[in-house]
This record gives structure tokens, sequence and C-alpha cells, in this order.
């Protein structure tokens, strides 16, 4: 295939985590598992918050929105993987792949500034306590959420796009388990300056620019905290905190991880393992994360499923 024939490319393999024939039924039902138990966990999460009028405040309209982001963030990736597997055939085309890829980049675009977002309402909160309800009105929530869209999909679409571009020369075989928007550029053999200084820029604005919204919100509560005499209202300013920060460490940290390991040399198999962390793992340890750490969601569980047992009685009956 010679260079500009963009249009002759038909496939692209994707090598997945490991060749061996035996580990794959493994694989399979790790994957499977992991799937079921994210898309279960961030569902429920999400019928608790919207059934429950306790919950009904920005901190866990946000949760919601983060839930319904990471259902959608794993079933860009997994259940290609897990058809690939089951038939045996690694194959996806060109389209899906630059599709796979769009959406991989949009919801995790849209992780990172909700997880921005949290920490910003969190600062409120915690900070000024009085005019919370206030700046945190359901129409400047709403307009947070829309403006986190928006971003992402400009983003997600200028990247998408700027792979269209390029030209591949060599069989199309991606070491991953997804269309990984890195990969990809390595791959082609055309002129990737332009592809490369837009993927750093977007890193740099996206990555590191939320990351600094977040601890700069996070110096803000600790400071304001640690005026406060009360023992009492430190304890409950830091358990409102700590699930929330335990995700943004376990999403950031991994991320971090998986663009340090790609980018040292020959390391496409150790960054295709260490993506899994942040795709698969993180998603799934969310729902987990809130629902073990925060007492407002353990009672919403608890009347969550009174409720729904109560009304299978009734339907039994």
């Amino acid at each position: 295939m010679g260079p500009g024939n963009d249009s002759q490319i038909s496939g692209l393999i994707l090598l997945g985590l490991s060749n061996k024939p035996e580990l794959q039924p493994l694989i399979f039902g790790l994957f499977l598992s992991m799937y079921l138990i994210t898309v279960f966990g961030n569902l429920l999460i999400i019928l608790v918050i919207c059934s429950d009028s306790h919950l009904h405040n920005p901190m866990y309209f946000f949760l919601a929105n983060l839930s319904f982001v990471d259902i959608c963030f794993t079933s860009t990736t997994v259940p290609k993987m897990l058809m690939n597997i089951q038939t045996q055939n690694k194959e996806i085309t060109y389209e899906g792949c630059v599709s796979q890829m769009f959406f991989f980049i949009l919801f995790a675009g849209l992780d990172f500034f909700l997880l921005t977002v949290m920490s910003y309402d969190r600062f409120v909160a915690i900070c000024h306590p009085l005019h919370y309800t206030v700046t945190m009105n359901p129409q400047v929530c709403g307009l947070l959420v829309l403006m986190c869209w928006i971003i992402s999909i400009l983003n997600s679409l200028s990247e998408s796009l700027m792979v269209l571009r390029l030209s591949f020369c060599t069989a199309m075989k991606i070491p991953h388990f997804f269309c990984e928007l890195n990969q990809m550029i390595q791959l082609a053999c055309s002129n990737t300056f332009i592809n490369n200084m837009m993927v750093f820029f977007a890193a740099v604005l996206l990555g590191v620019g939320s990351l600094a919204g977040v601890l700069y919100s996070y110096c803000k509560i600790i400071s304001s905290v640690c005026g406060n005499s009360s023992t009492q209202g430190k304890y409950k300013a830091f358990s409102t905190c700590a699930s929330h920060l335990s995700v943004v460490s376990l999403f950031y940290c991994t991320s971090l991880g998986v663009y340090l390991s790609s980018a040292a040399p020959q390391s496409s198999h150790a960054s295709a393992v260490a993506s899994v962390m942040y795709t698969v793992v993180t998603p799934m340890l969310n729902p987990f994360i809130y629902s073990l750490r925060n007492k407002d969601i353990k009672r919403a569980l608890i009347r969550f499923s009174g409720m729904a047992m109560m009304k299978g009685t009734i339907v039994l009956g």
C-alpha cells in the first residue's frame, strides 16, 4: 500500500492484550465480568440518585453524569474486544476504528472535566457554604455539564479529523485492544508533526488544566478546613471529599501512568496493559468507592432496595 492511499484501507488488526490462545477464554471471562459490574454498578448509582429526592442536589447530579459517562467510556472499547475474542477475528474497519477513537477521546475528556467540576462543587460547598445554593443553582450545574460536553466534542472531533489526513503505507496492526490515538499516529508513514502537537496541547489543556483545577480546589478546601477549629466540622468536610478524592487519584494516576509508559521505547504491550486500569478498572471501582464511602448513597441504596422488594411483593401478591 503506497502513501496517501487511505481510501484503500479496508481493515485494521487489533492485536489485543495477548496472542496466546490458551489465555483468550480467561481474558474474555475477566473482561466480561468487569464490564457487567461496571454497567450494573453505575446504572444502579444513576437509578438511586434519580429515584431518591434526598440526593437531588448538585453533588449527586454530577455523580449521575459521571456514572453515565463511565458506562459509555467502557462500552466504547470492551464490547468490541469481547466480540473479537469470541469470533477469533481481530479485524476492525477503518471507519469503525476512527469512530471508536472519537468516542474514546470524547468520554475520556468528559471524565477529566466532570471530575474537575465535582471538585469545584466541593470547593464552593465547603469554602462558601452560605452562597452554595445560589452559586451552584440548577441552571449553573446544567451549564457546566453542557460546557463539558461541548469542549469534549470539539476536542475529540478535531483530533479524529486530523487522523483522517494521515497516510498509512504498512500493514495496520495496532498493538492494543482498541484504536488508541497515539498508536495510530505512530503507524502513519506521512508527516505526523501537526498530530503530535495537537495531542500534546490537548494533553496539556485537558489533562494538566483539569488537574490544576482539581489541585487548586482541594488546596483551598484543605486551607479552609484546617482553619476550622471544630473537629467534627473537619471530619464532616473531609468525609464528603473522600470519595471524590479517591476517584480523582485513581483516574489521574492510572492515566498518567499510561502516557508515561507509552513514552518509553518498545512499550506498546505495557501501554495496552496499563490502559486497562483507567479504561476498565477505574469505571468499575467508582460505584463501589462512592457507595462504600458515602453515607447518603448507602441510605439511598437501602431505601431503593426496600422499594424494589415492596414492589416485587405487590406484583407477586
